[in-house]
């Protein structure tokens, strides 16, 4: 995954918590939403993205715990 920060993966039935470039998972969770809350906490503590993707294994949420500004320039 070349996005950096957290990501929420379908993994057998199962939900895990993945962070950029790593080859092992944070933790593996029952449902998406135990694992969203979980890796908001972490994207939260790192000031980092959040990727929520669907069952299909593809981004369908994305969520900012960096330093963008607000509002956003331009």
């Amino acid at each position: 995954m070349a996005i950096k920060g957290q990501h929420v993966v379908p993994s057998g039935g199962k939900w895990k918590v993945v962070r950029s470039g790593a080859e092992r998972a944070t933790g593996v969770f029952r449902t998406q939403e135990e694992a969203v809350t979980r890796a908001t906490e972490i994207a939260r503590n790192n000031r980092s993205e959040l990727y929520i993707h669907g069952v299909d294994g593809r981004i369908r949420d994305r969520r900012s715990y960096g330093t963008d500004p607000f509002p956003p320039k331009g």
